[in-house]
């Protein structure tokens, strides 16, 4: 059979060539798009930004502009100063806060009176951040109006003191200074700063201050007229005691910080005022009492929380999980509290307490694991009664923690520890059930999960419905219809209770997790394998720390503790501070607490 050939003449090749090359062309212009790689602009001409010239073509591909070059980074304005020229600051002013789109902040011109001289000035405020009434009267009507204090003529100086000595008049006199006549004489503000650097100006307008420029000055004032919505003192909703105040912290630092004075009391609290984020300037504060805490624990927070390279900082939530010691264990490492009471008692015992602008939880630290299974409530009852309820919580986590996988350990591998009626009933009430005993446990775990998480995100009115719907009506009918057993219902059911008894909601979370893995390893070697996971999970809290402190760092038997431990003392037993603390006062009260019981004379 004779092969057909088919000889190409070279000029058809050419010409398919080009007819390949016109249509890969047609291809890519029709379902590609153009990528620009010239590009022409300008950056505004300042002291701190760079200009690209316009007939310079910088190609992406050869990576001649280089966006991460610190020449082409957002401009820094940390050097820029107050100009003394009006228009210049009124103009930086304009566009640093963009208000040709910006409808909330407002630039109040108008012309200030001095010794009936007048100079053009202005002010910036946000509004709704500012109290109008305060804007008005203290701060506009002094300045517009002629009055007394500002109409009278002539160059005096001014008389800072005066005294006589043998019939001698001896005045200490000072020039006039018209900055210090505007502070002085003209603002009847309680709070007036002077800026000239317009980062620090920025900052104070967006806490709610206004900024007042005059025109000649190379200064700003900065008049704190805060005046926006806040809540009100209630009730906390999360730690909830029957015996003791009943006021919680706000969203309001001014406020939190307040309430700490009033239950504390004392000359030596310290409260430290720092800005976290480089963007939101979160106002926090460190909190201690000079006098006890130790000056190591002050100088790790302080420095821990100065060494953040963040953008933004909006609760203590997140401030938490930056400053902690591990990442690694889902164990709570700070105490979260949002009750004065227990924030001022963590005080006097020597702890340091941060408070987050906008939150309401209070970060203290350091913690240990006793900490968390401890209620606020404690020291306010009989010892007898915080120690019975120390003892059922710490009981509730352990069942909270291990029931669910030792139920598993026990049916799978260890049936001789269970009663032979026990056994009987466990064997028939499983006897129509298809499922392992593994699928079922963990079908009405996390069935339980998912109840208890519809519950907090559903409206507060809905909440309840859906507990009950959950609960009965659907264990009901899985139980009716052979998913699960009866005996497992009562297993959850009671591993649920317990794990609410755990008073902080971060531990108990921890337990809500690690029970599952006490399941599976229930499931896979029965007795053996819950006692490596104890093992494991023992020798993890033993080497963590929270601030320099082992989190195991207590003796519940101690004599003379203030209660840090299991066993809570009698009050008039508790002489001494913990001693994990290293505080300046190691001594909380005299060793005879009760003088008029048991007075020597």
């Amino acid at each position: 059979m004779k092969e057909n050939n088919f000889d190409i003449n070279p000029k058809d090749k050419k010409s398919l060539k080009e007819v390949f090359t016109s249509v890969k062309q047609y291809i890519h212009k029709v379902f590609y798009e153009e990528e620009n790689n010239s590009y022409n602009f300008t950056l505004p001409d300042t002291t701190n930004s760079i200009v690209v010239d316009k007939s310079t073509n910088y190609n992406s591909d050869t990576s001649k502009l280089d966006l991460n070059n610190e020449a082409l980074k957002v401009l820094d304005t940390s050097k820029d100063t107050v100009f003394q020229a009006l228009d210049v600051n009124l103009e930086y002013m304009k566009t640093r806060f963009n208000s040709l789109i910006n409808s909330d902040v407002k630039i109040r011109e108008f012309t200030l009176n001095a010794r009936n001289k007048q100079y053009g000035a202005f002010l910036v405020y946000i509004d709704g951040m500012i109290n109008q009434d305060i804007m008005n009267n203290y701060i506009l009507k002094p300045l517009m109006l002629k009055n007394t204090a500002n109409s009278f003529e002539g160059d005096q100086n001014r008389i800072i003191s005066e005294a006589k000595t043998n019939n001698i008049t001896v005045r200490k006199v000072k020039k006039f200074n018209i900055v210090e006549y505007i502070s002085n004489c003209l603002i009847p503000q309680n709070s007036v700063k002077k800026l000239n650097n317009f980062d620090e100006i920025v900052s104070d307008i967006n806490s709610g201050s206004c900024a007042l420029f005059v025109d000649t000055l190379d200064i700003c004032f900065s008049i704190e007229v805060k005046g926006y919505e806040r809540r009100g003192l209630t009730s906390p909703n999360n730690e909830i005691i029957v015996r003791g105040p009943q006021v919680g912290f706000t969203e309001n630092l001014r406020t939190n910080t307040s309430l700490l004075r009033r239950y504390v009391n004392n000359e030596n609290l310290i409260v430290e005022s720092i800005n976290v984020g480089k963007q939101s300037k979160t106002a926090c504060a460190i909190c201690f009492l000079k006098n006890i805490a130790n000056t190591d624990l002050v100088s790790e927070v302080r420095y821990r929380l100065n060494n953040l390279g963040i953008d933004y900082l909006i609760s203590s939530g997140q401030l938490e999980q930056l400053i902690q010691d591990s990442d690694l264990c889902s164990l709570p490492q700070m105490i979260s509290t949002e009750r004065p009471d227990r924030a001022s008692n963590l005080l006097y015992q020597g702890r340091v307490c941060i408070i987050v602008n906008g939150s309401p939880y209070v970060l203290i630290a350091p913690a240990i694991l006793s900490d968390f299974l401890a209620s606020p409530e404690d020291l306010n009852l009989k010892h007898q009664y915080s120690n019975f309820a120390r003892i059922l919580r710490v009981v509730a986590a352990v069942v909270s923690l291990l029931l669910p996988g030792i139920y598993i350990a026990i049916t799978n591998f260890h049936q001789e520890l269970i009663p032979t009626q026990l056994l009987y009933a466990i064997i028939s009430s499983r006897e129509f059930v298809p499922f392992t005993l593994l699928f079922e446990i963990l079908i009405m775990e996390f069935s339980f999960e998912l109840i208890r998480e519809a519950s907090l995100r559903v409206p507060s009115p809905i909440g309840p419905t859906i507990g009950i719907v959950g609960a009965l009506i659907l264990g009901q009918a899985a139980v009716e219809a052979n998913i699960v057993s009866p005996i497992l219902i009562i297993i959850v059911a009671i591993t649920a209770i317990c794990s609410f008894a755990v008073p902080d909601f971060s531990l108990s979370f921890h337990f809500r997790i690690m029970k599952f893995i006490y399941i599976l390893l229930g499931a896979m070697a029965g007795f053996l394998g819950i006692a490596a996971g104890v093992c494991v999970h023992l020798i993890v809290i033993c080497n963590m720390k929270s601030f320099g402190v082992y989190y195991l760092e207590t003796n519940p038997l101690k004599k003379n503790n203030v209660g840090n431990g299991i066993v809570l003392s009698p009050a008039f037993d508790r002489e001494n501070r913990s001693g994990f603390l290293k505080s300046k006062r190691p001594k909380i009260q005299d060793e005879i607490s009760m003088k008029w019981k048991y007075y020597k004379k």
